[in-house]
C-alpha cells in the first residue's frame, strides 16, 4: 500500500494536480511547518468523499482538522454541487471516529479497508448531508 499511495510520482501529481475526483490537498502551515493536510473528492455526481485528513498528533483539539475539513466540504459544495459526504475511518481509531461523529457523520457498515481487501484491516463507513 505505501508502495502505492506514497511513492514520489503519485505524490507529486497529488500535490500538483485537481480534479472532480481529486480536489487536492488543503494545507495547514504555522512557522513553515506543516501541521495538518486534508483531501477529498467526489465519488459519484452529488456525493463527495473524505479521502485523507492528517494531523500532527501533537496539534489535537486545536481546531486544525475542523478547518481542513470545511475547507474540503466548501470546495465540494460550491465547485462539484455535492449535498452528501462520505468518510471511511478505521474500526478502533479512538480518534477519528469521534471527531467524525461530531461533524454530523453517521455509521452506515463496514467493510475491508481500502487497499487491504486481502486482510484484516477494517473501515467503517460514515456519511452526513452537506
Amino acid at each position: 500500500m505505501i508502495k502505492e499511495f506514497y511513492n514520489n510520482e503519485r505524490i507529486l501529481d497529488e500535490v500538483t494536480k485537481t480534479n472532480r475526483h481529486w480536489g487536492g490537498y488543503f494545507v495547514a502551515i504555522e512557522n513553515g511547518e506543516v501541521i495538518g493536510a486534508g483531501g477529498g473528492g467526489m465519488i459519484g455526481e452529488t456525493e463527495g468523499e473524505i479521502f485523507v485528513l492528517y494531523l500532527d498528533p501533537e496539534r489535537r483539539n486545536e481546531g486544525i482538522g475542523t478547518i481542513l475539513l470545511d475547507a474540503i466540504t466548501k470546495q465540494q459544495k460550491e465547485e462539484f454541487n455535492a449535498n452528501k459526504q462520505w468518510v471511511s475511518v478505521q474500526k478502533g481509531n479512538l480518534k477519528g471516529i469521534p471527531f467524525y461523529e461530531a461533524k454530523g457523520f453517521v455509521y452506515e457498515h463496514e467493510q475491508k479497508s481500502y487497499g487491504n481487501e486481502n486482510q484484516d484491516y477494517v473501515s467503517l463507513r460514515y456519511f452526513r448531508q452537506i
